[in-house]
């Protein structure tokens, strides 16, 4: 009778697992649904965004900052604007896709062929509506009767190209261009970042835009573009919630980490550290917090102990308990 008990109980706690495993493969599947509507998502609404951006502020004013567009648009002029930009887009990254099939991976490019057909879509079938749009809302309903302002237009074109080719990275994919012939070419010449093969790459393409185009003033407003798009990018993949880490150096450590902790609930972590001058050992605290906290923080060390030593550093992003959870791909 004993023996069978541990014979149902032994099945029983199999059971158990299997189904507990049956409950872990439910939530694997609803997370990689859930990252896959999200990330296709992020590629559409990027997509857009970028069109957009593409076709109200870059196109009608010749603004080619660089990568695909860029040649696109100077095809497109050169053409008679015969030639949807678009298509060309689309045309010029098909040797791309090849190569890049072949030297960075199937998921990777996959991604990436499926955001530069939506962006080549986007471009040519939005473009009557938004030269309506250009035509009638962005120049004529100007009180003011004057020429375009191309610096304007080239802050937020950048700003909104940005944020469009930001999603679609966020998402794992790129547009192709510039950033995809990159990681090609870095397969080849490995004494070059992926940074400085797009600088180079962007460069050529403005400077051969400024020749097509005949105006110094054309190429500078691509620069303009090309760098505050750029800084977008980098707000959107690595956060705008800027916080503040700081390193805390005194002789009343314990004191000070007792306070952040009880006062301002913030943790704080003691990292051991040896003075090179004097030579005895110190408790480093490290502490990240908000920025809003950052003046009670110095006012609290400075009242426990007027000689501590404070070194403050900016950080773009921080993942965790009391900031952000980080989501998965």
């Amino acid at each position: 009778m004993r023996l069978y008990c541990v014979c149902v109980n032994k099945f029983g706690f199999y059971s158990n697992i299997w189904g507990m495993g049956a409950d872990m493969k439910n939530v694997m599947s609803n997370i990689k649904n859930n990252n896959f509507w999200k990330n296709s998502f992020l590629i559409v609404f990027g997509s857009f965004l970028t069109a957009a951006s593409i076709n109200v502020f870059m196109v009608p004013y010749k603004i080619a900052p660089g990568g695909v567009s860029g040649i696109a648009t100077v095809i497109y002029y050169l053409s008679n604007q015969k030639l949807p930009v678009g298509t060309i887009m689309l045309i010029l990254n098909v040797p791309l896709f090849i190569l890049g099939f072949r030297f960075i991976g199937r998921k990777f490019i996959l991604r990436t062929f499926i955001s530069t057909i939506l962006l080549s879509v986007f471009i040519d079938s939005l473009e009557p509506y938004t030269k309506y749009f250009v035509e009638n809302y962005l120049v004529k309903l100007e009180p003011i009767p004057s020429v375009p302002d191309l610096f304007l237009y080239s802050i937020f074109g950048g700003f909104l190209m940005g944020l469009g080719l930001g999603l679609v990275f966020k998402a794992g994919a790129t547009t192709g261009g510039s950033d995809l012939a990159a990681r090609i070419v870095n397969h080849f010449i490995i004494n070059l970042t992926m940074g400085q093969l797009i600088l180079i790459i962007d460069t050529a393409i403005i400077i051969c835009a400024t020749i097509a185009f005949n105006s110094f003033h054309l190429g500078m407003y691509a620069i303009i573009t090309l760098y505050i798009s750029s800084k977008v990018i980098d707000s959107v993949l690595e956060g705008v919630n800027y916080a503040k880490s700081v390193l805390i150096i005194s002789d009343k450590a314990d004191e000070i980490a007792s306070n952040i902790m009880d006062i301002m609930d913030r943790g704080v972590t003691a990292l051991k550290g040896i003075g090179m001058y004097t030579g005895k050992e110190k408790n480093v605290l490290l502490c990240v917090l908000h920025r809003g906290q950052l003046q009670q923080l110095k006012e609290m060390v400075m009242e426990i102990d007027g000689n501590s030593f404070m070194i403050l550093t900016d950080i773009r992003e921080v993942l965790g308990e009391g900031f952000k959870t980080y989501e998965g791909k």
